[in-house]
C-alpha cells in the first residue's frame, strides 16, 4: 500500500526528516506517535504534496507509484487523503458545494463520470448520518463558525465521500471532547477495509482506545526509532518519549 523509503526533507537549512523508512500494508491501521517537533506533520504534508518542503532524497510509494513525482490533485485522485490538524475555513463557499466539487474533480481526474445531484445527495446523506452531521451544517460556509469537533467530523465526512485508498489523520484528536472523539473514531472504523489503509498521527493513547491500530511506530528526531503492536502505545503513555529521543540521537 504505502512505502516510504529513505525520505529526507528539509525546510531552509533545517533537516526535518532524516532518512525515514515506513511501510503500511493493505488493510492496516498504523499509528505514528512521537514528541512535538519530530516531523510527524511534516511527513503528512510531504506525502500530500504541500509546497515549501525540500525533499533531498527518498520515495513515497502508493501501490508502487512514487507520489513525489505527482501534483497534489493527482495524488488525491490516486487515493491519498489527508485530514489536517487544523482544518481550513473557506468563507463564502457552501460546504455542500465544496464537497460535490471535490468529489467530482477526483472522478474527472480518474476518467469517471461526475455524480448526478440525486446520486450525490444520497451519498452525502448516508455519510453525514453516520457521523451525526446535521443538514444545516452542510449549508454553511466550509468550517466557518464550526467548533473543533465539527471541523474534524467534516474532515471525516470528506474522507467517507472520497473513499481513498490511504488516509492520513494528522492529530485528528486534537481539541476534541470525548463525544466528538467517539464519533470521529466510529467514522474511521466504518471505513476500515482490506483495500484501504490509514496512518493515524497522535500524541496520546486516548485516540487509540477507539481506533485500535494494527501497528504503532515511534518517531523521534525525524526518523522511526521503534515499531511494534498496539501495546507499544500503552508503554509510551506510561514512560513518555525520553528514551526514544535518546535512541534517535545516538
Amino acid at each position: 500500500m504505502l512505502e516510504i523509503r529513505n525520505l529526507t526533507v528539509s525546510i531552509g537549512d533545517k533537516t526535518i526528516l532524516q532518512g525515514l523508512n515506513l511501510t503500511v500494508r493493505d488493510g492496516e491501521v498504523a499509528a505514528l506517535m512521537g514528541p512535538n517537533g519530530t516531523g510527524k506533520s511534516t511527513l503528512s504534508y510531504v506525502c500530500a504534496g504541500k509546497s515549501g518542503y525540500n525533499v533531498t532524497s527518498g520515495e513515497v510509494l502508493l501501490d508502487g507509484v512514487n507520489l513525489l513525482e505527482l501534483d497534489p490533485d493527482v495524488r488525491a485522485a490516486r487515493g491519498l487523503f489527508l485530514a489536517f490538524q487544523y482544518p481550513t475555513e473557506i468563507p463564502g463557499v457552501a460546504t455542500m458545494t465544496f464537497l460535490k466539487a471535490a468529489l467530482n474533480a477526483q472522478r474527472k481526474q480518474r476518467g469517471e463520470e461526475e455524480l448526478s445531484t440525486p446520486a450525490f445527495m444520497k451519498k452525502i446523506k448516508a455519510a453525514s448520518d453516520m457521523l451525526g452531521i446535521k443538514s444545516d451544517m452542510l449549508k454553511r460556509s466550509l468550517n466557518v463558525g464550526f467548533s473543533g469537533g465539527e471541523k474534524k467530523r467534516m474532515d471525516i465526512l470528506q474522507m467517507a465521500l472520497l473513499e481513498p485508498k490511504f488516509g492520513i489523520l494528522d492529530e485528528t484528536d486534537s481539541g476534541l471532547d470525548i463525544d466528538a472523539l467517539r464519533i470521529v473514531a466510529d467514522g474511521v472504523n466504518a471505513l476500515r477495509a482490506p483495500d484501504r489503509a490509514f496512518l493515524v498521527i497522535t500524541h496520546y493513547q486516548r485516540l487509540l482506545e477507539y481506533i485500535v491500530p494494527d501497528t504503532v511506530h515511534i518517531m523521534a528526531q525525524g526518523r522511526i526509532v521503534r515499531s511494534g503492536g498496539k501495546e507499544l502505545a500503552l508503554e509510551v503513555e506510561k514512560s513518555g518519549y525520553k528514551n526514544y529521543e535518546a535512541t534517535a540521537a545516538a
